[in-house]
């Protein structure tokens, strides 16, 4: 008999021995697979859809194990974390020990520092700066339509994210010349997935982009120590800078690859979300109607609503699109035996549009979101972030920067796509493969 999920405080319950073989998709299927050139989540629906929510593929000599079921998915990410570990990161050579890649003590140090700084009070300190970048990304849209120009509202959803966590970090707001420095960060990730398997290779390939990041990183940390803080007040830089005063642990590396981590995680899941969002919106214009009618302008009717739309959007296009973890020791999972050593992938991509778990799931629906009972209930059913301790920190700075520049935007403009991806790019996060050019019919308000 399956061991039952651990319920919480208490003993760990022993792995039971009676756990069946993780089913394995055909090899002969993986091999179609390879010859067609597919994508890795082509393979991976295919497992799902052959062979349930916990299942085997081989991508390597050794079975690699998808999970999709939610019951697993808050097995692995939530209730054994300290058995599903992380080993590494595939961001490593950007972000270093970042947070991100850190683990065990190192890491615990980390999140402990940063964590203060994303709930509560913490999150209240960049209320003005997160405005601020809304207003500036407003009005630049106000004189586009104005002009009559064409913009990628992906760049400029890049820009607006960019800007935000740049003020966050330093209390300044982005300059032109920073903005041109930190075009290396997006272009880095990028290139991640096709960077070659040795490490040293892989560096080589993107130096130049490393380089320009490492000198932007050493000014705004030397700028931070001497013209200290912004009209805000102190931004995160500040934060890992006063911590290096009694941890010596914090050194200017450490203090870099923090302040790459924060760059990277602050603005590229926001840019791709809300890039995704207009996306949608394009293809629904019905759900942007509906949010803006829900209530007056700042209302909190309104504010759900718009809201509804970002959890929708982070539904179908999760910034978290794939989460691996290695098995420390033996385990069951939902019934199945998992040997130490084995290497597993959390996907919650596939969870989101699982049609036993949510209704309709390929359809843009924000209203399953504000409804009672039209989003399921069960514990992994939804985890556009991960899940338990290693779940982003920036989950509410995310939503609220994401909230906040819709409220501006979606009432005054309309965006008309020239042209729209005809794909996503399944990379560190899931991003439409291509530009998004696109003009502004300004809004007329009574």
């Amino acid at each position: 008999m399956a061991t039952p999920a651990h319920p919480g405080p208490g003993p760990l319950p022993v792995p039971s021995p009676a756990g069946r073989p993780v089913p394995e998709l055909d090899p002969a299927l993986v091999r179609d697979w390879q010859a067609a050139g597919g994508e890795l989540v082509d393979l991976f629906a295919r497992a799902r859809a052959r062979l349930g929510g916990v299942a085997a593929l081989r991508l390597g000599p050794r079975p690699t194990v998808l999970v999709t079921a939610p019951e697993a998915v808050q097995h692995v990410l939530a209730l054994r974390p300290d058995l599903y570990v992380k080993r590494s990161h595939r961001a490593r050579l950007l972000i270093g020990d970042g947070l991100l890649a850190a683990t065990g003590d190192a890491w615990q140090r980390q999140r402990r520092l940063l964590q203060s700084q994303f709930t509560g009070r913490g999150m209240r300190r960049y209320e003005q700066r997160i405005s601020e970048a809304a207003r500036t990304a407003a009005a630049r849209w106000a004189a586009y339509a104005r002009e009559g120009q064409v913009l990628d509202v992906g760049e400029e959803m890049r820009r607006f994210a960019l800007d935000t966590i740049w003020r966050s970090l330093t209390g300044h707001p982005l300059d032109p010349g920073t903005e041109r420095e930190l075009a290396a960060v997006p272009a880095v990730v990028a290139a991640l997935p096709s960077l070659p398997a040795d490490g040293v290779a892989a560096q080589g390939t993107v130096a130049a982009e490393l380089a320009r990041i490492d000198a932007l990183s050493s000014r705004a940390i030397a700028a931070a120590r001497t013209a200290g803080a912004g009209p805000h007040g102190p931004g995160l830089l500040h934060v890992l800078l006063e911590a290096a005063e009694t941890s010596p642990e914090y050194t200017d590396r450490l203090i870099r690859d923090e302040l790459v981590t924060l760059l990277v995680a602050g603005h590229e899941t926001t840019a791709t979300t809300l890039t995704w969002l207009y996306l949608l919106l394009d293809r629904n214009p019905q759900a942007r109607e509906r949010a803006l009618a829900a209530g007056a302008d700042g209302s909190p009717e309104r504010h759900r609503a718009v809201q509804a739309l970002v959890h929708e959007t982070l539904r179908l296009y999760p910034s978290a699109w794939i989460l691996p973890r290695h098995a420390a020791g033996d385990d069951v999972l939902a019934g199945y035996a998992i040997e130490a050593g084995t290497d597993v992938l959390v996907c919650p991509y596939l969870t989101h549009r699982d049609p036993g778990t949510w209704e309709d799931p390929g359809r843009f629906d924000p209203d399953r979101f504000l409804t009672p009972g039209r989003r399921p209930t069960r514990p992994g059913s939804y985890a556009p972030f991960g899940l338990g301790p290693r779940a982003c920190l920036g989950l509410q700075f995310a939503l609220r920067e994401s909230t906040v520049l819709l409220e501006h935007l979606l009432p005054a403009h309309v965006p008309h796509f020239r042209s729209v991806p005809a794909k996503a790019s399944y990379g560190l996060t899931v991003r439409p493969d291509g530009p998004t050019p696109a003009t502004l019919t300004a809004v007329a308000t009574a």
